[in-house]
């Protein structure tokens, strides 16, 4: 088992990780009244996991998808959590892929200004990224993430068992982040370069050693900016492009930060921001993670029609300008700020450059 501390001015929490992580449970889950939150694909895959270490708990079973990252399953949440009693002492397991961490995290935030949380990440996306940094969110009125807080777990406990049971599109959601981590880190960008194959297989056993390297490298950008005001924002590579083309299309999170950040890799090369030959290779990584079966035939070349949704980022500034954080270098990110005009223009020329290398 693998151990990180992560100490911010709100919380020292601990992230775990092995396949011995869940023995955990048996102290965690003592002492105070529990309260799990899972979703419907989840609490179906894994009985046992939740009549061994929950049989005592109030589990909430919420509908699997982003549509019930909302505001009536928040109010739905938060009313199951009254009735069951809970008192500040109780407990928020969260059990599942970041829908469910990030909507647990807000409720454990909310109930009586805050009781104790344990994130439990169940997919590869939400292992490697969202369940490390006490981001907490959920969507309203169109808007990706809108309605949030920042909330530290106490505990995260990754166990690479429950991605033997994932389906291959959400392995490869799951990459997509990891990819991000290779505009930011050197390490990764290394080991990604010289094992490409074994990422774009999928191999287990890589993945499983991949995790940690993202982990530790988000936990200490966390540590150093926990509220994201400078090298936080380096997290989001991808994200601004991402979360308009997802907010568009019916593509996940993970896919949609692929598309992202190819496009703003593209962007950042052409306005002379990333490093031509460092810009190429990501391409090149980049562009064999979105190949990775299955691939939704995807048309981004109607620019007008989703981008105008990168203008609700949560990056942008007053002035009205569009804020990207984009890799730069080997183990560097900038942050590229164009008018939104400017970016639909540049938005139009990186497509026509990936294209034929992405359809």
């Amino acid at each position: 088992m693998k151990e990180i501390v992560l100490k911010t001015p709100s919380m020292q929490g601990r992230i775990r990780i092995g396949e011995d992580v869940l023995t955990v449970l048996d102290e965690l889950t003592q002492g105070q009244k529990n309260f799990v939150l899972t979703d419907s694909n989840v609490y179906a895959l894994y009985p046992s996991f939740f009549g061994k270490y929950f049989a005592n708990a109030r589990i909430f079973v919420l509908p699997a998808g982003e549509e019930h990252k909302s505001l009536e399953s928040l109010n739905e949440i938060l009313s199951e959590m009254v009735k069951a009693e809970l008192h500040r002492t109780s407990r928020v397991f969260a059990v599942g892929g970041g829908v469910v961490g990030d909507i647990g995290g807000l409720v454990a935030s909310l109930y009586m200004r805050g009781v104790s949380l344990v994130q439990i990440p169940t997919t590869l996306l939400s292992q490697i990224d969202s369940s490390v940094g006490g981001k907490t969110a959920i969507d309203h009125l169109g808007v990706k993430n809108v309605i949030g807080a920042f909330y530290q777990p106490m505990e995260v406990l990754i166990d690479p068992n429950f991605l033997k049971t994932l389906p291959k599109r959400e392995l490869k959601c799951g990459i997509g982040e990891i990819v991000k981590y290779a505009g930011l880190n050197s390490e990764i960008y290394r080991s990604i370069l010289e094992n490409q194959d074994q990422l774009v297989k999928m191999d287990s056993a890589y993945l499983t050693g991949i995790i940690e390297l993202c982990v530790r490298h988000k936990a200490g950008v966390v540590e150093r900016d926990e509220r994201e005001s400078g090298e936080r924002k380096s997290l989001n590579v991808g994200h601004t492009t991402g979360h308009a083309i997802e907010l568009a299309f019916s593509l996940s999170h993970g896919e949609s930060v692929l598309y992202g950040m190819a496009l703003e890799t593209a962007i950042a090369i052409e306005k002379g921001v990333c490093e031509k030959e460092y810009g190429a290779n990501l391409l090149k990584i980049l562009l064999s993670a979105i190949a990775i079966p299955p691939k939704p035939a995807v048309d981004l070349s109607s620019v007008e029609r989703w981008a105008k949704n990168a203008k609700s980022d949560k990056k942008n500034t007053d002035d009205g300008k569009i804020q990207m954080a984009v890799a730069k270098s080997e183990g560097e990110w900038a942050m590229l700020s164009c008018d939104f005009d400017d970016y639909c223009k540049s938005l139009k020329s990186a497509w026509k450059i990936l294209e034929n290398r992405v359809l």
